[in-house]
Order: C-alpha cells, then structure tokens, then sequence
C-alpha cells in the first residue's frame, strides 16, 4: 500500500496409486482522523471521511471472482471475514471491492502505529481491509475485542498471505469470523471456460451437453505454464514463467525464512519444491520426497522435509487433498495418504523450467499436471455450494481423483483425464461405476470423467463426459 499519514484510506479496485500411465494415444489424436496530502491520483487512490459511501470502482479490469459472492454473504452473516491464500492470489483485489476502508498492516507506518495504539488500525469506514494482518500478532485479539464491542456485522476483512503460527493467547473466536479460500483463478474466471456445463447444475441431477469448448491440448500446456495467477493473465507462456521463477524463488530465499524466525536451508526448500512439482496429484510420501529432494549430492532428513512442508502449507504454496472416508460395503482398506498438490499448477512447471513444448513432448507429466488444475477449479467450484474435495483411493488400486462431498454428506466423483478417446473414459468410468457399487448408503448424485478436450455428453451407463473447457460452478 502506498504510505499516507492517516487511516482512513479509500482505495478504486487495482489493476488487475504414486504414479500412473496417461493411457492415451499421440497428439494430435487428444485435440486515521484528519486527511492528510496525498501522493496518488484520485483515480489510484481517494480519501473519505469515515461513513462515506463507496464510490463505484473506477478500475474496470478487476475480473469477477466466485469468492466475490461468498465474501458479500459472509460480511452479512458475522462481524469478521478472513480471506486467506497464496500471495498474489487476488486476496487484496477482492477485498477492495467489498471494503470502505483499508491499512497495509506490514507498512512501517502501520507496524509503527500498531505498537503504540492497536486500536488506530481498526479506525475507518467498514467494512474496513486489514492487509496482511498475521505480520502482527496481536491483531486477531483486537480485532475479536472490536466485534464483541460494536455488535454489528461486516466490520473486517482480513487478509493474509501465511498462517500465523499457533498462538495460546489468540482466541479462536467462534460466531465472529468466517475463514474462506482464496485459490488462483480457474478456467472459467479467466475466460477459458465456455461455461456450457455447471457443477451445481450437475449436482442437482442435470445431464448436461456441450459441443467441443474449443480448448485443445496445446492451449492447455500454455494455461498450465501461466496458471491463474490475476497478474500473468495478459503475460505470454515464456514470460509468465519468468515471472514465475522469481516467484518460487522469493519463496525460498524471503518468505519461508521470515515466516517465524526458524532458520531454513533456502536451496533445500527449493529442491523439495522440485521434488513436489515431480510428485504433483500422486501420494507421495515424507519419505520418497526426502529421498528424491536430497539426490546424490544433498543430505535431508525426513524431518527437514516436514519441517519444509509445514512451512510451504503455511504460505499455501501446497495445496494437498485429502482421503476421503466413506463407508464401505466390503473390507476394503482405504488408502489415508494425502495426494500432493501446489497452489497451481505454474508453480511446478517453473520449477522444473517447463515450457508448453516440453509439456506437449511429455504428455504423461502433463497428465498429472492437468489433473492438479482441474481439481483446483473442482475446489473453487465445489465451495460455491458448500462442497469439499477430496480423493479416493484403497489397497484393491481403485481410485478416484475428486470426490464432491456436500455438507448434507451427498456426494459425487470424478475421474480426470487429459485425453478424450474411447478406451480412456471408457476405463475411467468403470472405475467410477466400481466405486458406486463399493460405497455403502447414499448413491452418488453424480459420475462423471473431466477431459481435456471432446464432447461433453452423457454415456449410455449414465457416467458424464465433461470437458474442463465447458465446466463452471
């Protein structure tokens, strides 16, 4: 945030199974009170006296996000909202279309009024964006004080770009807050997605058709390499992972360090990044990660990796989906192991200095890659109705890549597949009609395999053919 003397700032919206075969075929067959001077133009930046109301953004690039909505019903539910995800995630852009007033809670002159008066950062027009607030500790407390004192809804909204570290003396504060996920953006928020089918249309019983999106594999391998990060949607393949790089390179060298003072080995966070940009959508565990990170040169140990990871899910860089854990008719055992996945899928790819081409010239990692996108959109998608994702697999080899889970317990799954010719969805969706017979209770509300390209149609035994470029929430 730019450095002003006051804090009541009004900010317009800125400017924008471990492995498996592809079982595909080749290429071309996958188609503060008084306001003081300011520095800024009225257009970046503009001053109001607490109460005022918002002036309609002025910054017509900021692209709608499926938070936006849950944001505005959650400052209506509770006195505090937290947004939390990846920097450079959309966080703070998101937040200035809902908030009236906002600090940069890691500015020196914030930090500096914080230690002297807590109380002047929580001044301003509400709904009032405290930006970064986990670089103070103390904040939450206040913040909950303040909630408790004026009894009213949508007050704050913090947001943060790391977990802070446990804390005996922060109350959790119950009925006070609402914590939502900021994810990178999908296909559907860049404009990538004809948005034919919904998810919750899905959901709700529909058997959807589409006509192919449009969205062939090579254009896949350049929206797996510039990701949905709001600022590298205009940048080309070859300079959003520039961008990229310096990103993860940030990562090691500034962020984890300074998360909570433990000292750690930037090039060994770098390798074990690596080692999960190698590993990503599979189960990989502590200790095949260890042993692939260190390599023939670099000794690591199995709790430097976790340490390595405790810190990287900290600043959700990591992005791991959980087993899910349903009743079963049979004995089998389920599989609990987590499967590894990055806050995007262009963090892995500029790790390994991947480019489309090299993506297309290995269609196999391209696979995982591809699962690992369609699974955060599944996830941004599945919040907007309340839904977790989650993973299936158990010690028979039957696997499912996103289980739906609804609050009421309804469920659904999905396969996720790069390509799109018969014996792919065909093995897919007996996969999933298996998994239908092995789940005790409920029946699923729906089965469907997620492609990469192709028609979106039902199959004769009811299993959905979706293709990613058509999906939407």
């Amino acid at each position: 945030m730019d450095s002003v003397n006051n804090w009541t700032t009004l900010r317009a919206p800125k400017k924008r199974s471990e492995m498996r075969t592809l079982h595909d075929t080749p290429l071309e067959l996958l188609q503060h009170t008084p306001l003081q001077e300011l520095q800024h133009t009225p257009a970046e930046t503009r001053l109001v006296a607490t109460g005022e109301p918002r002036p309609e953004p002025e910054d017509m690039d900021y692209r709608p996000r499926l938070l936006d909505a849950a944001l505005t019903e959650s400052l209506a539910s509770v006195g505090a909202v937290v947004i939390e995800g990846p920097k450079a995630s959309g966080k703070t852009a998101t937040a200035r279309q809902a908030a009236r007033s906002e600090v940069r809670v890691d500015s020196a002159e914030a930090r500096q009024a914080f230690a002297i008066s807590p109380a002047l950062l929580l001044e301003g027009a509400t709904p009032r964006l405290l930006d970064e607030w986990q670089v103070e500790d103390g904040l939450w407390n206040e913040v909950r004080h303040a909630v408790d004192d004026r009894q009213a809804k949508g007050q704050f909204i913090l947001a943060g770009s790391a977990v802070p570290r446990d804390d005996p003396g922060r109350h959790p504060g119950p009925g006070r807050f609402i914590h939502l996920r900021m994810r990178t953006m999908t296909l559907a928020e860049t404009g990538h997605s004809t948005k034919r089918v919904s998810l919750a249309a899905v959901l709700a019983g529909d058997v959807p058709t589409t006509p192919e999106p449009g969205l062939s594999v090579p254009a896949l391998a350049e929206r797996l390499v510039i990701g949905g990060w709001p600022a590298h949607l205009d940048l080309t393949a070859a300079q959003a992972l520039r961008a990229m790089q310096g990103y993860i390179d940030d990562v090691c060298r500034v962020d984890v360090p300074r998360l909570d003072g433990v000292r750690r080995d930037p090039a060994g966070v770098r390798a074990l990044i690596n080692s999960l940009s190698r590993n990503l959508a599979t189960p990989a565990t502590l200790e095949s990660l260890t042993a692939d990170a260190a390599g023939a040169d670099r000794g690591m140990k199995v709790d430097t990796t976790r340490g390595y990871l405790e810190a990287l899910g900290r600043l959700m860089i990591t992005d791991d989906v959980p087993a899910w854990k349903p009743d079963l008719r049979s004995r089998t055992r389920l599989r609990s192991a987590a499967v590894r996945h990055l806050a995007d899928p262009a963090l892995a790819t500029a790790a390994l200095n991947a480019s489309p081409a090299r993506l297309l010239a290995d269609l196999n990692w391209m696979g995982f890659l591809f699962e690992s996108m369609v699974v955060r959109d599944l996830r941004v998608y599945a919040a907007a109705q309340g839904g977790e994702v989650f993973h299936y697999r158990d010690n028979t080899g039957l696997e499912a890549d996103a289980i739906i889970e609804l609050p009421g317990g309804d469920w659904a799954a999905f396969e996720i597949k790069l390509g799109s010719t018969v014996p792919v969805v065909e093995a897919a969706a007996a996969g999933l009609l298996r998994l239908r017979e092995r789940v005790a209770g409920r029946p699923p509300l729906a089965l469907g395999v997620i492609t990469g390209t192709g028609f979106g149609l039902p199959r004769p035994d009811g299993v959905l053919q979706i293709p990613i470029g058509a999906l939407a929430a």
